[in-house]
């Protein structure tokens, strides 16, 4: 997809990032075991958030003139960025705009980063990993962390690095 394009989600943006994110909430529910609410909706605070607190950044991706994904970046304002949420719609997958949206949103904050996923989602933990590497080369961690005040959901897995400043270029 040559016409990809990642941009920081105005409020203009907000309906098209919300729809995709019901997308991205019914893909992950599978992992999660989780139905929608009785309004057919999936909890959406990382969504508020993302567009209202101080300290995050929601992105879309577009080519041409239709949305290809989102990513939602937390913890702008401390020492290490969170890639708080990515989802690539099913027609753009494996054909590299998830791996250019990452590498673009993490180019555009500088500095560490912490990136979390699900054992049991097998795409995440290869895709995850080849970002990691493509970003940071060798120089990047994982490790299990529990999920805070949750002990019924088993740990997730995070991936840390912090790419040498030759990588955002």
């Amino acid at each position: 997809m040559s016409d990809l394009s990642v941009r920081l989600a105005g409020p203009a943006d907000r309906p098209v990032v919300e729809r995709l994110w019901l997308m991205f909430r019914h893909d992950m529910s599978e992992f999660q075991g989780l139905l929608p609410d009785a309004d057919g909706t999936f909890r959406s605070d990382r969504l508020h958030s993302a567009f209202t607190e101080p300290g995050w950044a929601p992105y879309l991706a577009v080519t041409g003139d239709r949305p290809a994904g989102f990513a939602f970046v937390r913890g702008l304002d401390g020492p290490t960025r969170v890639m708080n949420s990515f989802f690539v719609a099913r027609g753009a997958r494996r054909s590299g705009t998830g791996l250019r949206m990452a590498r673009e949103v993490v180019a555009r904050h500088p500095g560490a980063w912490d990136i979390a996923f699900q054992d049991a989602n097998s795409a995440a933990v290869r895709f995850w990993r080849r970002v990691a590497t493509t970003v940071a080369g060798e120089a990047w961690t994982e490790e299990h962390r529990a999920v805070p005040n949750r002990p019924d959901l088993p740990p997730d897995v995070w991936i840390s690095f912090n790419p040498p400043a030759a990588s955002r270029d």
